[in-house]
């Protein structure tokens, strides 16, 4: 019986490590959001021809989860954008893709979308704001395209040049998840 529970929760451990497999070489479904001055950006429409990282976060509980992959996120593909030059050494191993973190704000919660533009206006570094847009529509067409249940965790893909999903992981931040979307990167080039 012990074993039987070492065994589960191996798997389960494994398992949470794991990308979302169901989804990759699908179109990413159509989003239109926008930033905190009220541009308007058309995913996967206006990132054609980009490699582009989408992180999707749906309830307040998803935040820490998504807060934690905030700076590695930065460090590893927008800090030479927003900062040139400033990689010194390792400035040839610079990622160049488009990043967009998405809070989505559906059914009821849609009319706090413009609260927290307002209060991201004023806390947020305005290095971040390109980079930050806001969802404000229905969630069902995204959960069925995306497979996404788990309302309490953030989720990340990584579109190719043409909008398909060629990697997707959720949770919180890992190493193991980070080399997973850059060795997906590595692919592309």
């Amino acid at each position: 019986m012990m074993r039987l529970v070492y065994f589960l929760a191996f798997a389960l451990l494994c398992a949470a490590g794991q990308p979302i497999s169901s989804v990759i070489n699908q179109p990413f479904p159509s989003m239109q959001a926008e930033t905190v001055d009220d541009k308007v950006i058309n995913i996967p429409k206006d990132t054609k021809g980009r490699v582009t990282l989408v992180g999707l976060a749906y309830s307040k509980k998803s935040e820490k989860d998504l807060s934690s992959w905030m700076s590695p996120v930065y460090n590893t593909f927008i800090s030479q954008k927003v900062n040139p030059g400033s990689g010194g050494l390792f400035s040839s191993f610079v990622y160049d893709i488009d990043v967009y973190l998405v809070p989505m704000f559906t059914g009821i919660k849609a009319a706090a979308a413009g609260t927290a533009k307002r209060k991201a206006a004023k806390e947020m570094d305005e290095r971040l704001m390109p980079y930050i847009l806001f969802y404000q529509g229905k969630l069902k067409p995204y959960k069925e395209a995306l497979d996404f249940e788990k309302k309490d965790v953030p989720y990340f893909f990584l579109l190719d040049e043409a909008g398909k999903i060629v990697y997707a992981t959720s949770g919180a931040y890992s190493e193991r998840k980070m080399d997973g979307i850059k060795s997906a990167i590595d692919e592309l080039e």
